[in-house]
Formats: structure tokens, sequence, C-alpha cells
């Protein structure tokens, strides 16, 4: 299929400084933001708890936002899954079991008053509250005076007596925030209007580690490309290469932090994939500018590559056309992640197509430059023998 039927001569390469000039101001402004504001974490990151739902009547997300509230989920998220009429929903929250440090305090009062007790320790990462008591306690009492604090309790722990003899130790184990979501939405029915069809646990330091092997994943990757670019071609080709994947993954990074769009493992791999589609597009360019620089020898580097980006842009639109197409269809029908990544892959398709022609190309313009200019110097310094 030929889009261009007549050979273009675009001088691409004459606007390149401007071109650099404003990416960089638009990168700096979104690593200043991230580092300022930061992502929107979801739960794969953050830490928490997600729940799906599908309700048996016609409900909508504001409906579900507001019964969850009114019985105490106040930091809950809502969002609708497929189409209006399946009424089923993603309900985040922070936290994986009920015990907050609010109700924690509650729950140690509780407990206190069940009689003398010591050592009344809330573990909040494992949601457990661990307490020793000086004389034996039934789990029913314990039970009771911890949901009396306002915290589901799944089950009572009883330890037994000490190896000193001196008391009795307990643990109490909260309940996940799943049975808090049933609860607070079935509160008031005979039965439940709605089947549970998803309930997901993230720890906050699971939340963590996926974060940083995410980060991880994203610079491995980048140091692999370079390596490979590196070698194919020239070294003056790899730090274009390098340059062009790192303003596109912050190009990418910058839409997540405008939006607002939860930042999570679907995100690491719009990044992951963003960043082999980039470098796809620059090696097309990168190999037609050396097939060029044996074609026009003598010529000046910039005027061959404004030659090899005009002898691929046809290439290019057919390519990134093609693309950006089946995106449209994921923007059109996707919700909820599947929108996020589809939203992330087209603007880096977007941003990936320019790096290419106005990072990659001005860089190694700009090594070649500098090789010149010191091969200049070095030979300028130079003296001549001098003659009796």
């Amino acid at each position: 299929m030929q889009i261009l039927k007549h050979k273009t001569n675009i001088d691409f390469i004459s606007k390149r400084k401007p071109a650099l000039f404003i990416s960089t101001l638009i990168n700096l402004a979104i690593i200043v933001g991230i580092a300022a504001v930061g992502f929107n974490f979801g739960v794969d990151f953050a830490g928490g708890t997600v729940v799906e739902l599908k309700y048996n009547t016609p409900t909508t997300a504001e409906q579900v936002r507001e019964k969850a509230q009114a019985g105490g989920l106040h930091d809950v998220s809502v969002q609708g899954v497929g189409a209006a009429e399946e009424n089923s929903f993603l309900l985040r929250m922070g936290g994986v079991t009920q015990l907050t440090e609010e109700n924690a305090e509650r729950a140690k009062t509780a407990i206190q008053g069940l009689g003398e007790t010591r050592n009344v320790y809330a573990d909040m990462a494992n949601g457990i509250v661990n307490f020793r008591s000086m004389q034996p306690l039934s789990a029913e009492a314990v039970k009771k005076a911890v949901e009396g604090a306002g915290i589901g309790v799944q089950e009572v722990r009883d330890l037994g007596a000490n190896q000193g003899g001196t008391g009795y130790d307990y643990q109490v184990v909260a309940s996940g925030m799943a049975d808090k979501v049933f609860g607070a939405l079935s509160a008031g029915l005979d039965k439940p209007n709605f089947e549970q069809r998803r309930v997901d646990y993230v720890g906050p330091q699971v939340g963590k580690q996926l974060r940083n092997r995410g980060i991880m994943a994203l610079v491995y990757s980048m140091i692999a490309i370079l390596i490979y670019v590196a070698f194919r071609f020239d070294f003056k080709f790899g730090p274009g290469a390098l340059l062009a994947m790192v303003h596109d993954v912050i190009m990418v990074a910058g839409y997540y932090l405008v939006s607002r769009r939860e930042f999570n493992l679907t995100s690491i791999a719009a990044l992951l994939t963003i960043v082999g589609y980039s470098v796809n597009d620059t090696i097309v360019i990168y190999d037609r500018i050396r097939e060029d620089m044996v074609k026009y020898k003598g010529k000046p580097l910039a005027e061959i590559i404004n030659i090899a980006v005009n002898d691929t842009l046809g290439r290019t639109i057919l390519t990134s056309g093609v693309t950006a197409l089946s995106l449209i269809g994921l923007l059109i029908f996707g919700v909820g992640e599947i929108f996020d990544f589809a939203m992330a892959m087209l603007v880096g398709i977007l941003v990936g197509t320019y790096s290419s022609v106005y990072i990659a190309s001005p860089v190694v313009i700009w090594l070649e430059e500098r090789s010149h200019s010191r091969e200049g110097h070095s030979g300028g310094a130079k003296q001549e023998p001098k003659t009796a």
C-alpha cells in the first residue's frame, strides 16, 4: 500500500533546535510534577483492596458509592465495568483489613476493659491485635468487645498460657475490607441484590516491591536496547535511541500525571510496549541513515538524515496509523484498565514517531559535530617540525 505517491522533500531537521527546546521543557515539567504531586497509584502499587460486584437490578456507580459511604467506607472509589446494562462495578479502597490506626486505639481500650491485660499491640500490616490477659477469656467475649469498637473480627486465637506462667496470650484477626464492603452494601436488605465476583488484596509491602520491580524492568529493557543499537549500528547512534526512549517514557508518564488515571502494573506494561515501539521506529530511520551515508558520501549528515526521514515517511505514517486505528477501537469500547492502556499507547505512538525524528536523529548530528570539532582541535594543536 502506497500512502505517498510522490517523494517528499520536507526539511524536518532544520526545526530540530526549537523541537528539542520544547521537548526538554515539557519533560522537565513532567519530572517536577511527578516529584511534587506524584502519580495516582492504583492498588497494585499503593496496596489496598479491589472488589468486583455485579448487581441483579439496574444500578449506577453513584448509587453504589453513596451506599458504601453510608456504611462507613469514606475513601472508596467506584468504577463501572463493561456496558451500563451489565451493572458491574469495581470498588477500590485503601487497606487490606478493617484494622486502622484510628480504630486500633478503640480496640485496645475495649480489650483493656475485659480485665487486667498487658502488651496490647496492634500489628497494622497483618491486621492482628496481640495481647496478654492475666486471667482466661472466652473467644466470644473478646470478639464482642473488638466488634463493639467498630472492627469486624474474623477469628480470635487462644494461644494458651505463656511459658513464664504470667498470663494467657491471644490474637484477634481483623476481617478483610471485602467483608466490610459486603456488610455496608447489604445493610437494610433481607437478601443482597448483588454477587461478589472477585476480591484482590495487595499489602503495602507487596505493592512497594511491585513498583520497584516495574521500574527496574523499564531500566533493564532500556539498557539492553542501548547495547543492541550500539553494536548493531555504531556507538554514536546509541545515545540518540536511549534519549528518545527516555523522552517517550516521560511523556507517557505525563499522561498519567495530568489525567490522574491510576498508575499500576498495566501502566508499566504500556511503558514497556512504548519502549519497544519507539526503538523500532528509530531503528528503521537509523538503518536508512546508514545506507544513505554510503550512498551520498560527502553530503552533510543533516542533509542525509533529512533524506532518510523523507524516504521512510510513508512507512512511518502507515505503521503508526494502523496501530492507532486498532487503539481507537479499544478507546471507544474499552473501560477501566483497557481504556487507560489504549490511551497510553496512543500517546506513546505519537511521541514515539516524533522522537525518532526530532530527538534520536539530532543527537546523532550533535555527536558527529562534536567528533569533528575534537578532531579539528587536535589537528590544530600539532606543530610543524622546525627546520634548521
